[in-house]
């Protein structure tokens, strides 16, 4: 086998053509271009995003900063645009009482709290413009015979004109609705957890000593370095604060699934069933998180679907990574982590086995990410339904008044399988 410096010379004409500029196609834009690999990136969006109105937060654990940090060559940045998160604590709300008790308490955990748009930014503008296609909607793609090439069809939504965009490999990253996925996997459905979530951020910049965040920082002192799980009966909440003054939280609600249309997982809602959610928050939790969430701006509603670990996520020359390859619940904040490190070991494999060897590359990314990957999703599965109070086959519904510390263990972040796991290929020199 070459070794790798020459194979990264021979992969200077190969061309990835990655459909997607989210997290996940961003993350694998940098590791394939570090390889040598030269990178186009499709994104249907007109220009750069900076995320929803109201965000999204998200937790990278020590690994995805690792990677993030190496991409960049400079820990700063990702230092900068992050808070620490050093405790994981489960607690429990008396609906009556309106007071909490712990229930777990893990002062060793090492994850950043990040924005969505800030992480999202920070990947963007360390990335070469010229490989991004912006406002160009991905319509198909066909493998060529030899199976050495991939053609994709894009619209250019500005002109309406349609233009074909060849390369060597194909890299889905194209969300949990994957219409790539599809093509591959035409009657593979996403599963409904069974519950929706309310989720915005509070941002508190230049009004930080008023009522809201003065009695939330009362109730839950150490927000600010801890990722709190408020239980309450068959509902939970999840809220840790983020940088530049930004409060985030998500708050789970068990329901029917509801109708979704278009290609979009976040609802729009109106102002009376904000209202509605309002009242019912006062029903359930302490006063003091209720303020917390009346006073956010357009709360939203994402439903939350994962899907039954697939048996490959690579054909020929096309290969799934991130949300299009495992779509998760996000209880156990593994879907960006498993993005950054789908695309960490993607471009190592490739730099490993060289442009040459383009299929090995791809079965060994495979090999290291499907165990690993499906573990994990049905484990945050396992975690959503406990947290819910929802069956299962193997014990009774979580209750956590009456929980033992034995109830407890698997709702803690540390143990996820493969929490603290580094692939063989990322240790490989």
């Amino acid at each position: 086998m070459m070794r790798r410096s020459e194979n990264k010379k021979k992969q200077l004409n190969s061309k990835a053509v990655v459909v997607g500029g989210s997290i996940a196609g961003l993350a694998c834009a940098h590791a394939l271009l570090s390889t040598g690999w030269q990178v186009v990136v499709v994104e249907k969006s007109t220009g750069p995003t900076t995320g929803s109105p109201t965000g999204a937060g998200l937790g990278l654990d020590p690994l995805s900063c690792n990677i993030i940090n190496a991409w960049l060559a400079d820990s700063a940045p990702l230092f900068n645009t992050t808070l620490p998160l050093t405790i994981d604590q489960n607690q429990v709300t008396d609906i009556d009482k309106k007071s909490s008790c712990t229930l777990t308490r893990d002062e060793k955990f090492n994850f950043r709290a990040a924005n969505w748009a800030d992480l999202h930014g920070l990947l963007l503008e360390s990335l070469p413009t010229e490989i991004f296609l912006w406002g160009h909607q991905f319509l198909s793609f066909c493998i060529s015979d030899d199976k050495n090439t991939v053609t994709l069809k894009a619209k250019i939504l500005q002109t309406g004109q349609v233009i074909d965009i060849v390369g060597d490999l194909l890299v889905a990253a194209d969300g949990c609705l994957s219409s790539i996925r599809q093509t591959f996997l035409p009657n593979h459905k996403l599963r409904y957890a069974g519950y929706c979530a309310w989720r915005g951020v509070l941002d508190f910049s230049g009004n930080g000593d008023s009522e809201t965040i003065r009695g939330i920082r009362s109730v839950y002192q150490d927000l600010g370095k801890c990722l709190y799980f408020d239980l309450g009966p068959q509902t939970h909440c999840v809220f840790y604060e983020l940088l530049n003054k930004r409060m985030n939280w998500i708050w789970y609600i068990n329901q029917p699934e509801p109708e979704i249309k278009g290609n979009s997982i976040t609802l729009k809602v109106s102002k009376e069933t904000i209202a509605q959610m309002q009242e019912e928050a006062e029903r359930i939790w302490v006063p003091e998180l209720v303020a917390l969430i009346k006073a956010t701006k357009e709360p939203f509603v994402n439903v939350i679907y994962d899907s039954d670990p697939l048996e490959q996520i690579v054909w020929n020359n096309a290969v799934l990574v991130g949300d299009a390859a495992h779509p998760s619940t996000p209880h156990c904040l593994r879907s960006t982590n498993m993005s950054i490190l789908d695309a960490a070991v993607l471009g190592k494999c490739l730099e490993k086995w060289g442009s040459e060897n383009l299929q090995s590359a791809l079965a060994e990314y495979q090999s290291a990410r499907l165990p690993v990957v499906a573990n994990q999703v049905l484990h945050s599965r396992r975690v959503g339904r406990i947290k819910q109070g929802l069956s299962l086959s193997d014990r009774h519904p979580f209750d956590p008044k009456s929980a033992t510390a034995e109830d407890c263990f698997e709702i803690q972040q540390k143990n996820v399988p493969f929490f603290s796991s580094i692939p063989d290929i990322l240790l490989s020199k």
